[in-house]
């Protein structure tokens, strides 16, 4: 585990690591170039790059974490890779299930398999489940992740590379939206972020703006129309449950 400088989570926590390119919005993934630098600076975790890895011992992280956290799980990977077996997403799960002082972020591309185990899975108040929607062609996630049993469901539209018009935000508790950063950023248009802040605010869903992002996301900053937008659902349960 790690602390995160991500603005909408406090730690990561990864079972996982490693993954393969899905769509457009894998194109410049920084988990890819995150892991490479890993492996050169000789971490065992990352012995074998990006590719994908299974690590039984991350399991019992959580249980030592004195105080509520809220974390982003697999921030270095994908819990419904293909290759990953459900039997170890139920462990991980079982993990969050026994764990009810912290929120849990899952985030997925593949909301196909998300959907074909979601029954298999135990979804208790404080997994928020989440896909990853970057432009107009990977809408049909929404669709999918509506169709989940998750009693949080967000979307993070990051790397924003394209218009969201019109999204059915029925069921959605929480819109992410942010920038691409890095060496060679496709740019975002203002007028898409206005637009998701828009249909948000008509379904009454969460809005988080993270990042304009480009060559230099500090100096972009992550305010919009002068104003700074970090609404999140409520943890109000992890200090309720806290020991």
């Amino acid at each position: 585990m790690a602390q995160s400088s991500i603005e909408w989570t406090e730690m990561t926590w990864n079972p996982t690591t490693g993954c393969n390119k899905l769509s457009a919005g894998c194109k410049f993934c920084y988990a890819e170039v995150m892991a490479k630098r890993l492996q050169a600076m000789g971490i065992e975790k990352y012995k074998d790059g990006f590719e994908l890895a299974l690590h039984e011992d991350a399991l019992s992280v959580p249980a030592t974490w004195k105080k509520p956290k809220i974390v982003f799980v697999n921030s270095m990977s994908d819990l419904f890779h293909k290759e990953i077996p459900l039997e170890f997403i139920q462990k991980v799960f079982k993990v969050m299930n026994d764990n009810p002082q912290h929120v849990f972020q899952v985030l997925t591309k593949r909301a196909d398999i998300l959907l074909k185990y979601h029954t298999h899975l135990e979804w208790t108040h404080n997994i928020w489940m989440g896909v990853s929607v970057e432009n107009e062609k990977v809408m049909k996630r929404i669709e999918l992740l509506r169709q989940t049993a998750a009693r949080v469901k967000f979307l993070s539209c990051e790397p924003l590379i394209g218009p969201l018009p019109n999204m059915n935000l029925t069921g959605i508790d929480w819109v992410i939206v942010g920038g691409e950063s890095g060496r060679t950023p496709r740019p975002m248009d203002v007028d898409w972020v206005l637009d998701i802040q828009q249909q948000c605010e008509t379904s009454n869903t969460k809005f988080f703006f993270k990042q304009w992002g480009g060559t230099n996301k500090k100096k972009t900053g992550r305010t919009l129309n002068g104003k700074t937008y970090s609404d999140m659902p409520s943890t109000e349960q992890l200090e309720e449950v806290s020991f």
